[in-house]
């Protein structure tokens, strides 16, 4: 199937496209709203500035497919393969990603508010923002995710939940570039977290519950924890 001919049929009001095979195809600046690609080869599609609200790709492969900019909000992503997909600017809104992975993906400047990323693999994923846009993570599920190595830096991590995340060598510290903003991390759950020489420096983590979180060989320098639950329990003052 081309893109001429998926187009076409959604025009007439067919919304299913499953399982096609649409590999380095350009499908740009497009309206699809509630498409279905459930399990459709996607592998290094051009879909930038696209409107996907609350389309499906569960279980699809979008493995290096161009994203940035589009609009995902609400759409299903569950399993979805998105390996070093570039979904800068995207807004992922209330999506699900759950099992989602997303290893090595630019997620720079991406609105993932309210997103569901449970148990999603971010392995090295770019999280940090872009010149003119913050990523957004504020009230995200991130339970038991993979952030491993994961560059985090100027993040809004507002209200997340990472409890039980990995979040092992993540950079969630400012360091070297004093432009973007401190981590906000403020109020978010960590509770159990893997943070094990992850990069915290400058980060605010406020209120935030570091209950039985691994912080072996973390930086904290310069970050605010105050009135943190820290691991073992006590209030940071």
């Amino acid at each position: 199937m081309i893109v001429g001919d998926i187009l076409k049929q959604y025009a007439e009001g067919n919304r299913s496209f499953q399982n096609v095979c649409l590999k380095e195809v350009d499908i740009l600046s497009a309206y699809l709203h509630g498409i279905n690609f459930n399990q459709a080869d996607l592998r290094q599609t051009r879909l930038g500035k696209t409107n996907f609200s609350r389309a499906s790709f569960r279980e699809a492969d979008l493995s290096e497919a161009l994203l940035w900019g589009s609009d995902l909000s609400e759409a299903d992503l569950y399993r979805a393969m998105l390996r070093e997909a570039d979904l800068s600017g995207a807004r992922l809104t209330y999506a699900n990603l759950e099992w989602a992975d997303l290893s090595k993906a630019t997620l720079s400047g991406t609105n993932l508010t309210y997103a569901r990323l449970f148990r999603a693999r971010l392995f090295e994923a770019d999280l940090r923002p872009t010149s003119d846009q913050v990523t957004d993570l504020g009230y995200a599920v991130l339970t038991n995710a993979d952030l491993c190595y994961a560059n985090l830096s100027g993040a809004l991590l507002y209200r997340t939940k990472l409890d039980g995340a990995r979040l092992c060598r993540a950079h969630l510290g400012r360091g070297h570039q004093p432009e973007f903003a401190p981590t906000d991390l403020t109020e978010a759950n960590l509770q159990g977290a893997d943070l094990s020489y992850a990069d915290l420096s400058g980060a605010i983590l406020r209120r935030a519950n570091l209950k039985d979180a691994d912080l072996t060989g973390a930086i904290l320098a310069e970050a605010d924890l105050q009135n943190a639950v820290m691991p073992d329990g006590t209030i940071h003052a």
